[in-house]
């Protein structure tokens, strides 16, 4: 019998969320693992849906996305960051950020092409990567060293040193999955420079970006240089609490949207019509209203509960900057994650995500993931349950 697959996905496993969410279920776990909320999306934003449903929006939308969509989303970014994007010529709409970056790896990288990222990482990164036949090119984030400064930090010799003749594009993710990370204003000037010099194509992964507890979010494409060779990729899945419409989008100067939109065309041509029309009216709402502000309240609430819960079970979380998870150096006596978070599945019947699952090189250290985006109902019952590891 021929060989079922092709050799680009012959070193792909089965993701570390399938895996644990599958043993969560398998368990009756609590699952703090996948990042995705366990509370309804906005009314707002389900009803505009079931009425585009309605008005028959039902057939393709364009390929680049609906325009109204477009619009919307450029308009949220000109008032938040100052950055103009025209809807047109340089928006793009994507089956969420997975596609986009997806999309954004094809239409960038010819087979010998290097990406540098930042370990950990999104998993998502380096087989995207390889399947367009690049090469990831790692730079450690170095963990921190105290419960008390809990940053993690790059070192720009060792990110200067990763850039190589064919190194393509790096690859920026703020606020950080898994780590909470927020980029600094002089980590993204080091890293701007980087590309300047080099004439790099930065590809910025932002769709944490309406959760920064602590200071602010800076996109890379608006330092000086940047905007022309910079690729932003967002999504308003974690923003309106919808993970499963898998709406996400490209910001982009036009040659670089224009090559990103001749490979999305073959991916999923485009998205559910009526599911961008309802996020439209909700991107549009939250211009006007308080939502983000609510958002970012609600967040930081859960943030707390979960810090709580895990310091009630003797582990010594690590407060994070951004995003909607929490990391945890493993205990006293475990030094397997992997093996630790199988362990919390089955005798204490929690879910949570094994770091050196994010690790293209091998992990620095050990660390484990719990995610926050739950109801305090959801929350509280983990702490309960987490409690038993005082015990064991």
């Amino acid at each position: 019998m021929p060989q079922p697959f092709a050799q680009r996905v012959a070193d792909i496993g089965t993701s570390i969320f399938t895996t644990m969410t599958a043993l969560s279920v398998q368990h009756n776990a609590i699952n703090l693992g996948q990042g995705f909320p366990d509370f309804a999306a906005p009314a707002l934003v389900k009803q505009s849906a079931v009425d585009a449903i309605l008005a028959d929006h039902n057939q393709y939308a364009p390929s680049p996305g609906a325009l109204v969509l477009r619009e919307a989303v450029a308009a949220a970014y000109a008032e938040t960051y100052g950055l103009a994007f025209d809807p047109q010529s340089e928006v793009t709409i994507t089956s969420g950020a997975t596609e986009a970056l997806f999309a954004v790896m094809q239409a960038l990288l010819d087979p010998g092409d290097e990406v540098i990222m930042f370990d950990p990482a999104y998993d998502g990164y380096a087989p995207d990567i390889r399947m367009a036949g690049g090469v990831p090119r790692p730079v450690a984030l170095t963990p921190p060293t105290s419960v008390a400064d809990p940053q993690w930090h790059f070192d720009a010799s060792a990110l200067r040193a990763a850039v190589g003749p064919r190194t393509r594009a790096i690859i920026i993710n703020t606020p950080h999955n898994p780590t909470g990370k927020v980029y600094t204003q002089a980590e993204l000037q080091q890293i701007a420079q980087l590309c300047c010099d080099h004439d790099l194509i930065a590809i910025a992964d932002e769709v944490y970006d309406r959760l920064v507890f602590e200071g602010v979010h800076q996109p890379i494409a608006a330092l000086p240089g940047m905007r022309e060779r910079t690729i932003t990729i967002n999504s308003t899945g974690k923003t309106f609490s919808a993970t499963g419409w898998k709406i996400g989008y490209t910001l982009a100067p036009p040659p670089l949207t224009d090559a990103i939109r001749r490979a999305h065309q073959f991916i999923t041509f485009a998205v559910p019509h009526p599911l961008q029309i309802g996020m439209a009216a909700a991107v549009q709402d939250a211009r006007t209203s308080d939502y983000y502000g609510q958002l970012l309240g609600d967040y930081r609430e859960r943030r707390t509960w979960l810090l709580e819960g895990l310091e009630g079970a003797g582990l010594e979380p690590w407060a994070p900057d951004g995003a909607y998870f929490v990391l945890t150096p493993l205990p006293p006596g475990w030094d397997d994650d992997l093996a630790f978070c199988h362990h919390l599945v089955r005798s204490v019947g929690v879910a949570a995500i094994p770091v050196s699952g994010f690790y293209t090189a091998p992990p620095v250290a050990h660390f484990v993931r719990f995610c926050f985006a739950k109801t305090p109902a959801t929350l509280q019952a983990a702490a309960l349950r987490l409690a038993k590891l005082r015990n064991m």
